[in-house]
């Protein structure tokens, strides 16, 4: 019930919020190269959407794919910090856990892909 006194509300969770995202982020760019490529991939989607005869809507549709990619990966990443948290040994469900987060990101590339082939053919 007293759970809550402490904890901080409004405006200043919000922003203790953000600086956790940023520091994820910060970490995520440091240490993963799939994250720093899919990054990239945004970067030059983003201009990119612009070149092509297409609706704003088509734009944004487009740029959420990557964004989607990106979200994937943030998951895929949390996943194999949790298994790694818990133990390094070698254990089957270690290893289905990394390997249905991986199949995460492969799904959402694929559906990033037929998205921009739909879009742009």
């Amino acid at each position: 019930m007293f759970d809550n006194i402490n904890k901080p509300k409004g405006l200043q969770r919000v922003y203790l919020a953000a600086l956790n995202s940023l520091r994820a982020f910060k970490w995520l760019y440091t240490n993963e190269s799939a994250f720093r490529q899919e990054l990239l991939l945004l970067v030059i989607a983003m201009p990119l959407s612009f070149v092509f005869n297409i609706s704003f809507k088509e734009q944004v549709i487009l740029i959420l794919a990557i964004l989607f990619v990106i979200f994937t990966e943030v998951i895929n990443t949390a996943i194999e910090a949790v298994v790694d948290r818990v133990g390094l040994e070698i254990h089957p469900l270690s290893g289905l856990a990394k390997d249905l987060g991986s199949a995460a990101v492969m799904i959402s590339l694929m559906v990033a892909s037929s998205i921009w082939l739909i879009i742009l053919v």
